[in-house]
């Protein structure tokens, strides 16, 4: 049997995608269903526990294949999206699937319960969720998105599927400067390296995966690495062993990391020094046209 990643291929001890029939063994095969995310943000965890390492997130309105559900409130399946697999609370799913209309463009915005931004607000939402908008309302404050299955998000918060992307992904993750670090995150309530990298390329409408060590191997063109660094861009991705950083510039990298607690600005020079304490050398560099 040819040896699969199970963070992208969803195949356990007791049981396995049935797209996987021949790749992997297993006792039961089990075709999935389609579920979609309804929270803000719904953790996916290594193991059906709440106190599970949080291996990524999923983001209101992606889709979710489930194989499996427990009689405690947990899912087993694989997000549509990037391809990652892990435990997700069943509260956070609901199996009618709508096609998004619009997405977040702001870095987070509140979903309200009817148009009134004075409402409580049911939850935040961030930046790259997808919704299905079914109406418009307006008062005197803002026009609003109606949501399905319920709610208004604030229309200047949104961007249609369809519109051009943000050029400039590099801004993107500008953005989220200071925001603190978060292993497994994905928002601007907490995000890690390669959760940075993967949500500002895919507001560029770039594909990108989710963990650091697929990003160095599938992301653009590797630039070689001799005895000095070769010239650096914006833009361009430095890769140390389980870390990914983005330069801003020639010189200044970009990075959510847990030496500052957040995503932070320095000097390239700088993070070399600090990761060659610990041994740890710049592993590849990936370019993006």
């Amino acid at each position: 049997m040819t040896k699969l990643d199970p963070r992208r291929n969803a195949f356990r001890r007791d049981l396995a995608d049935a797209r996987l029939k021949g790749q992997v063994e297993a006792p039961r095969y089990v075709e999935g269903s389609l579920y979609q995310v309804v929270e803000g943000t719904a953790p996916v965890r290594r193991e059906p526990n709440p106190m599970g390492a949080l291996e990524t997130q999923a983001l209101y309105g992606e889709i979710v294949r489930v194989f499996e559900e427990t009689g405690e409130g947990w899912a087993w399946g694989q997000l549509e999206g990037d391809g990652y697999v892990g435990w997700l609370p069943t509260a956070s799913l609901r199996a009618e699937v709508t096609g998004p209309t619009h997405r977040v463009a702001a870095r987070s915005t509140f979903l309200f319960p009817g148009p009134d931004i004075k409402l409580p607000p049911l939850m935040t939402l961030p930046l790259g969720a997808e919704v299905a908008v079914t109406g418009e309302a307006q008062d005197k404050n803002a026009r609003y998105g109606l949501i399905e299955p319920a709610g208004a998000v604030v229309m200047q918060h949104l961007s249609p599927v369809d519109a051009p992307r943000e050029p400039d992904w590099t801004a993107v993750a500008e953005s989220f400067l200071g925001v603190p670090y978060l292993w497994g995150g994905k928002t601007d309530a907490g995000i890690d390296c390669s959760g940075l990298v993967q949500v500002a390329l895919h507001t560029a409408g770039r594909q990108a995966p989710r963990d650091a060590d697929m990003q160095a191997a599938e992301i653009g063109e590797a630039l070689e690495i001799g005895d000095d660094l070769p010239p650096l861009r914006r833009g361009d991705l430095i890769f140390w062993e389980g870390h990914v950083g983005l330069m801003r510039d020639g010189e200044t990298l970009l990075h959510a990391n847990a030496f500052h607690m957040c995503s932070a600005s320095e000097p390239l020079v700088a993070a070399r020094s600090r990761f060659a304490a610990k041994g740890l050398k710049i592993t590849a560099i990936r370019r993006l046209q």
